[in-house]
């Protein structure tokens, strides 16, 4: 478990500009950011705003143009591709908008896979696997791979696949999408709980307002800018 008041995560004046069609748009904007162990931050803002692009370089998947992102003590711009690999192994749980599942695994090893890389024992994945599957609703179809799946179902198997091996940082783009309200408000109550239970930091990029109810931090984007940063 994490220590509370631990730096999780700091980003110092982070800039980062994408060119399209001879145009700059600016991704992030001299975006400064502390985000302590057991944060469990909603940011939110218009589409463009920058928020996938926040956590993405948060998560070490794009480098600014300038500006640092520690996790702890590690800082990213320091590493190797190898060396980022591995922390985002480790330490690092993501939920990608677009699920990004192996089309080819089952729903039971999608969510395995990172244990399996992890080098876990074969019954520990498989335990866990299906025990978390179990708590996102989707006891009775572990054999079925993603294209026998709802969207909805393909979102849950991403998620239980983020948070399985009980990473320190969780990294979610719109993890609601494509879900029924109930569903939702069950997977919420799950990141609340791996929150309270085991430390675990949460960002949360949304547009779904509920998330700000379940989160205890919560941070505006708006062109690449963070506009508001409060508290509960």
């Amino acid at each position: 478990m994490n220590k509370p008041n631990e730096l999780a995560v700091c980003c110092r004046d982070l800039n980062l500009t994408f060119y399209q069609g001879g145009a700059a748009i600016k991704g992030l904007d001299h975006v400064s950011l502390e985000i302590h162990s057991g944060d469990s931050i909603c940011l939110s803002g218009p589409p463009g705003s920058g928020k996938t692009t926040l956590l993405n370089v948060m998560g070490g998947l794009l480098s600014p143009d300038s500006g640092q992102v520690l996790i702890g003590e590690q800082n990213l711009s320091d590493m190797k591709a190898s060396e980022l690999a591995n922390l985002r192994l480790r330490d690092i749980g993501f939920v990608f908008q677009s699920y990004n599942l192996v089309p080819v695994l089952s729903a039971l090893e999608n969510v395995g896979f990172i244990m399996e890389m992890q080098g876990r024992p074969k019954p520990e994945i498989e335990s866990k696997a299906k025990a978390m599957l179990d708590r996102v609703g989707l006891s009775g179809l572990y054999d079925r791979r993603p294209a026998q799946l709802s969207g909805g179902q393909q979102q849950r198997v991403a998620v239980a696949r983020a948070i399985v091996s009980e990473p320190t940082l969780v990294l979610a783009d719109e993890p609601t999408a494509n879900l029924d309200s109930q569903t939702a408000l069950q997977l919420m109550e799950l990141f609340q709980s791996l929150n309270k239970d085991f430390g675990t930091t949460f960002v949360i990029a949304t547009h779904d307002t509920r998330i700000e109810a379940y989160t205890n931090r919560h941070i505006r984007m708006q062109d690449g800018r963070i506009e508001s940063d409060r508290r509960d």
